[in-house]
This record gives structure tokens, sequence and C-alpha cells, in this order.
């Protein structure tokens, strides 16, 4: 994932007034867009010099001395070097460990960041949650675009996955979907999360009208079906699984081998108990046939056991989901009830509209016929 922010200063240019002096062409690249601003030299110093004093400590690397012998205007050598300096110096501030540098107003007035966007280095553990926020308007249906081919991907493992013929080919499968809705997932929360900075207008670049953001809307909320759809369909499978129906075939013991072994068992056990009642009725414990499914055919106890235990895990995550969808039903509801009185409201006042406006014709419509 690329970083939210990168900082470059590709070019510079002379600038005739109010005296010559150099002008330095700092670039900031944000996923599918970029700005770029103008700065002098003095604008660094000054930068510097408020850093330090309100963080209480210098940032990693101090801009380039002055030069009192020689002007950047006439030596080009001279403007390259400190390009070069300066570049590093806001890398450094951008890379560094410590953040309060990065969060400081100095730096986000000098780069003409909005309040809600604070430059992370790439390897920074947040990066992920900083380029929710960074996202504009573009960048978020590049997003969306991603999850719809996550839903797709996750749609041909579900598929691969029904026509899976052994139990390796299906755990595979069974992991690609599982492996694709959690992207799938993410990208919405990054979404949701972004929609909400385009909605308040708090994005680079302006936000986003009413009618544009409820559209979106809408498309998160089709995606986040579809995950959902994918994933009971998902559980669907592994119940299924589990059931009686899967111990048709099986590469290792046929159903009717083991039948066989559990009822030479059983005549062991009665021939050595009490004895065989009238007609060859076994007396002591009898054992059942074993109902084995494709899942556990090839498993030993501790295998067994081991499957249990995840499936338990599985149908614990499934209750926590269930209940997560319980509130966004909720929510969606209170919603819903909420535009219904707003609704209802403005239909009031629409009827209210009508009454005055047919009170005005009636008043019309008497005064023209005394005219006739």
């Amino acid at each position: 994932m690329p970083p939210p922010l990168q900082i470059s200063i590709p070019t510079t240019h002379t600038s005739p007034s109010p005296s010559p002096h150099t002008v330095y062409n700092i670039t900031l690249t944000l996923p599918l867009r970029s700005h770029i601003l103008q700065k002098r030299y003095s604008d660094f110093l000054t930068l510097h010099s408020t850093l330090t004093s309100e963080i209480k400590l210098a940032p990693p690397l101090s801009p380039p001395p002055k030069s009192w012998l020689r002007s950047t205007v006439s030596s080009p050598d001279l403007v390259e070097t400190r390009r070069r300096s300066l570049e590093s110096y806001l890398r450094a501030i951008l890379d560094a460990d410590d953040s309060r540098w990065r969060q400081s107003a100095a730096w986000r007035t000098f780069l003409s960041l909005p309040a809600n966007l604070v430059a992370k280095p790439a390897t920074s553990s947040t990066a992920a949650a900083a380029d929710s926020d960074a996202l504009d308007a573009n960048a978020w249906l590049a997003l969306h675009r991603d999850i719809k081919s996550r839903v797709h991907e996750a749609r041909l493992a579900l598929r691969q996955r029904e026509q899976a013929s052994t139990t390796t080919e299906q755990h595979s499968a069974a992991a690609d979907v599982k492996a694709a809705l959690v992207k799938a997932a993410t990208g919405i929360a990054r979404c949701e999360s972004a929609l909400k900075t385009l909605s308040d207008g708090e994005s680079w670049g302006g936000g986003l009208g009413d009618g544009e953001v409820r559209r979106r809307r809408d498309l998160l909320v089709s995606a986040r079906k579809e995950v959902e759809g994918l994933e009971t369909q998902l559980r669907g499978l592994a119940v299924k699984g589990l059931g009686p129906g899967g111990e048709m075939g099986g590469a290792v013991a046929s159903g009717a081998d083991k039948k066989g072994l559990w009822e030479g068992t059983a005549v062991a056990g009665g021939a050595g108990g009490a004895g065989a009642g009238k007609g060859g009725i076994k007396t002591g414990r009898v054992l059942g046939a074993h109902k084995e499914t494709e899942r556990t055919r090839e498993l030993d106890n501790k295998q067994v056991l081991q499957l249990q235990k995840d499936v338990m895990v599985e149908q614990e995550q499934d209750v926590l989901e269930i209940g997560k969808a319980v509130s966004r039903m909720k929510e969606m509801g209170i919603l819903i009830n909420e535009e219904l009185v707003v609704q209802n409201q403005m239909l009031g006042m629409l009827e209210g509209d009508v009454d005055r406006v047919q009170s005005k014709l009636d008043v019309g419509k008497k005064r023209i016929a005394k005219i006739h």
C-alpha cells in the first residue's frame, strides 16, 4: 500500500519579484492526486525554527546553511545542492519515528494540509488508517472498484469450493473465499470512514454534494450485502460438509467396511458378556455405526478434536457476525424511521401549501366571476 503522503522537490525556478530569488517547487503526492507548493528558502528556515520552538526538539535534519558569499540566482550549482538538502530535510521529518513534528500545526500550515491529514512514513504501522483519511473522491472510486473485484474473486473461489472433490481443495478454496471477503470488508470500512470525511467537506480538494454522498453510501450498502451473502453461503457449505450426507464415498475406507468392523466388535463384546439371549440376541454394550463425513474421514482422534474446536470457534465468530448484522439492521431501522418522520413533516407542509394555493384560486375565481 502506498504511503498516504510523499514529498519531493523535483524542480526550482527564479522569481523576479519583489526581488530576484529562487523558488522551490514542492510536490505532494497522494493516491491518484498530486499538489505543488512554491516555497522560498526563508520559508524553510521559518518552519525549522517554529518546529523547534513548538516541539522543544529540533527535527532530525537541519536546513542547509545560508550562503553569504554566493547567491542562488547566479549559481546553479548552489541551487541544486540546496534543493537536494531541502528535499532531504522534508523527507527526514516525514520518515522520522517521532510523529510530533508531522502532527504540529506548523508542518500542516507549511504544506497546506487539511487538519485530518497527517503525513506519516510508509513503514509506519498506522499508514493504512491514515490512507483512509487521505482518500479523495477519485481515490474513493478506485477503492470501491477494488472492493468489487475482491467480491468477484470471492464468488469465483466459492464456486471452486462447491465443485471441489477433495478435502484439501475444499479447504484451499474456503481459505481463498475468506481472504477475499476480509479484504473486501476492510475496503468497505475504509470507504465508510473516507465518505464521512468527504461529506463533511474536510477532504483535500473539497467535499461531495449530498446527492453524491447518498449514491456512494448506497454503493457501500450494496457491497456489504454481497459480502454478507457470500459469507452466509460459505457457512452453509461448511455446515453441509459436516452433515451425514458427506459420508458417501471415500478414499480410505467405505461405509460398509466400517459398519462391518463395528458389528464385529459388538459380537465380540456380546460373547464375552453374560451370554446371548434366545434367538441370537446379543447382550452387553452395542456400538452403533460411526457416521463419517468428508471432513472427518481421514482424521485421527486428535485431528477430529481439533476440527471440533475449530468449528466451535467458527460458530462463535458467526454469532458475533450475526450480532453485528442485527445491530446494523437496528441502525438502518432507526434511520428509516427518522426519514419517515421527515417525509411526513414534508407532506404536512405540502398539504398546507396546497390548501393556501387552493384558497387563493378560490378568491381568484370569485373575482373573475364578479368581473363577468
